[in-house]
């Protein structure tokens, strides 16, 4: 949606933003008390409605009556690479480039140990000291593992940082701190230069802006289910490998549902073509159909839609940050540029933990990240223009009247 917003924002403005907002209708799509103002999303999903039916069906039809044979009469089997292809279509994948399985961590580990397996000539994997930790422990074990290295530089050092000895150069598209967004395009073709294969972890950004990795030529990518995606805690993962890469790499986690015929319990194993040969073990089928209903209404809604509807919710937070906040000692931490940012905003403050908490306690949930990180993630599908203008005031009260200095909302206590 495209709105040129005035210099001056007030709730009425927000209110007339949701009234003419393309997405407003698919807030109802998902579960919520009405009251609470929900920004963290980047975190953990809402509830689709429509996985309630959906789970209450596989668990006593499919599983409760069918039995074993829901396998092949439900399509259990299939289901991985079934909702890979819808997954694939939110983020500029082709048919066949996409897999629903395990969890991110164990997707980086795969695709990370397979291209260092493959190109054994090279044996850096290049990365920012500021990726997500969990990526950076994989990389970790897996130059353990091979005897390879990893090159963590800082952001702007990246691209020199590029050279015969890289093997890969793995990213997280959107910063979890500060929602700052990669130039996917350009790292990936800088990559490609030094002769590397690239994976972005798309954890934060599937669901929030608009992915092409097809158009970018990306190599591999993982990514989440829970967060943008609203697949429910533990939700599956997913992987992506590039249709010319399917043939050179191999799953390094050789399963049985990856074998050519897994139903003829051969002792020898026999790769099956394409995108299957990357499953392993047996899928988690009713989690794989609660997240894909997260993704049909994502599909339904359009990745571009959700892209724009995101860099206009970032915006107008961000501005009402600066007019109500930055006096109050916040420090947005968010590019300013649209193209540069997910669908969060991130402010810095000194009392940034229990100025979380106390605002929780009025009704909106953000989260915080060490040292002085409030983060707010604006899931476009569910988040109104108005929740931002309650949500500032209410952070402003917190902090105006003290609230945040109470005892209860300053004890250590173990981050979540």
């Amino acid at each position: 949606m495209t709105v040129q917003l005035p210099d001056n924002l007030d709730r009425n403005l927000c209110i007339a933003l949701d009234a003419q907002d393309a997405l407003a209708a698919f807030r109802d799509r998902f579960l919520s008390d009405g009251a609470t103002i929900y920004l963290d999303g980047n975190s953990m999903g809402r509830l689709p409605k429509a996985a309630v039916p959906r789970l209450r069906e596989m668990a006593e039809h499919e599983w409760g009556t069918i039995l074993v044979r829901g396998w092949t009469e439900s399509g259990w089997m299939e289901s991985p690479w079934r909702v890979g292809d819808r997954v694939g279509e939110l983020i500029g994948a082709s048919p066949g480039e996409v897999l629903v399985a395990d969890t991110t961590s164990v997707g980086l580990f795969r695709l990370m140990t397979s291209v260092l397996r493959a190109r054994t000539q090279r044996r850096v994997i290049v990365t920012e000291w500021s990726n997500f930790p969990t990526d950076l422990y994989i990389a970790s074990g897996v130059a353990d593992l091979l005897g390879c290295e990893v090159r963590a530089v800082e952001r702007a050092a990246l691209r020199d940082a590029l050279d015969g000895d890289t093997a890969l150069l793995m990213l997280t598209e959107v910063d979890f701190r500060t929602g700052e967004r990669h130039d996917m395009g350009a790292l990936t073709e800088a990559a490609h230069t030094a002769g590397a294969l690239v994976l972005w972890d798309l954890s934060h950004s599937a669901g929030a802006v608009e992915i092409r990795l097809n158009h970018h030529k990306v190599d591999l990518a993982v990514g989440c289910g829970y967060k943008y995606l609203n697949g429910g805690p533990g939700s599956p993962a997913y992987l992506y490998i590039a249709t010319a890469l399917q043939e050179e790499l191999r799953n390094p986690i050789q399963g049985w549902l990856g074998h050519d015929n897994p139903f003829l319990f051969d002792s020898e194993y026999r790769r099956a073509p394409g995108i299957r040969g990357w499953m392993s073990g047996s899928p988690p089928v009713l989690a794989i159909g609660a997240l894909a209903i997260g993704v049909d209404i994502q599909l339904e809604a359009g990745s571009h839609a959700v892209g724009e509807k995101a860099a206009l919710l970032t915006e107008v937070f961000i501005r009402l940050a600066h007019a109500r906040l930055d006096p109050l000692g916040f420090e947005v931490a968010t590019p300013t540029s649209p193209e540069r940012r997910g669908a969060q905003v991130s402010l810095r403050h000194g009392d940034g933990l229990a100025i979380v908490r106390a605002v929780a306690d009025r009704g909106v949930i953000g989260d915080f990240r060490p040292p002085d990180m409030c983060r707010f993630g604006l899931a476009p599908l569910y988040t109104r223009f108005v929740d931002l203008w309650d949500a500032v005031e209410r952070i402003a009260n917190v902090v105006e009247s003290g609230a945040s200095r109470l005892p209860k909302y300053r004890e250590e206590v173990a981050i979540p």
